[in-house]
């Protein structure tokens, strides 16, 4: 219908309709926030919100605990994977259980923890552990599993600060989640970074699944 055909009326409803479609998008990226950071830069310093359990009869015996970066890669040599999302399909079947069959091997290389950084908060990422089958470590003060580590980036803060964060909004109803990589976390350095199809592609229709995965991380530390 051309505009002339149309009352003030309809033209004033178009608008406000196109109005709110527009705030109902989810706003572009800052560049900064999905240009991958660079091997051998510093990692950003944030703080992790995360649960550890505490002596009690309650179901849920967990309280809040604030952990840093510098707690989980000052002085250690970490490898690190991050995925899109907990309880999604690549990442239940294979990256997360990949990394944990590996564990042992991947210790004997000079690595002193492997963690699983997802943007999701700790109950979610608690109960994917358990959901996977994972063994939680349930001695006073611990925090997480006995193996892998299951990391909430709930906020988005370590994602944003290493360049990795991305939208699924039209492929999968995503907001802001972590594009797909793994790296060696050297003393809060970036030792060797894999990232999946080379870049971040925002809303990307694929999922790749080529070199963040566990053996790709192995074949590296045994050179």
């Amino acid at each position: 219908i051309w505009p002339a055909l149309l009352s003030h009326k309809d033209l004033s409803t178009i608008r406000h309709t196109s109005k709110k479609i527009q705030l109902a998008t989810m706003p572009e990226l800052p560049k900064e926030y999905c240009t991958p950071i660079a091997e051998g830069a510093t990692i950003p310093s944030v703080t992790f919100k995360t649960r550890v359990r505490i002596e009690s009869e309650d179901e849920n015996p967990f309280d809040w605990k604030d952990v840093t970066s510098e707690d989980y890669f000052k002085g250690k040599r970490v490898v690190i994977f991050s995925l899109p999302g907990a309880f999604t399909p690549t990442c239940s079947t294979t990256h997360l259980p990949g990394y944990e069959a590996a564990y042992e091997d991947i210790k004997d290389c000079g690595v002193d923890e492997i963690l699983c950084l997802s943007v999701n908060d700790a109950f979610v990422m608690r109960q994917w552990g358990l959901a996977q089958g994972l063994t939680e470590d349930k001695t006073i003060g611990a925090n997480g599993f006995t193996k892998v580590k299951l990391v909430p980036d709930g906020a988005c803060l370590f994602t944003r600060g290493m360049g990795m964060s991305c939208v699924w909004e039209k492929e999968r109803g995503f907001g802001e989640r972590s594009w797909r990589y793994s790296a060696v976390i050297n003393d809060m350095k970036v030792e060797k970074l894999f990232i999946e199809g080379g870049g971040i592609t925002q809303d990307s229709g694929p999922d790749p699944f080529e070199c963040s995965d566990a053996q790709t991380m192995l074949a590296y530390l045994k050179k």
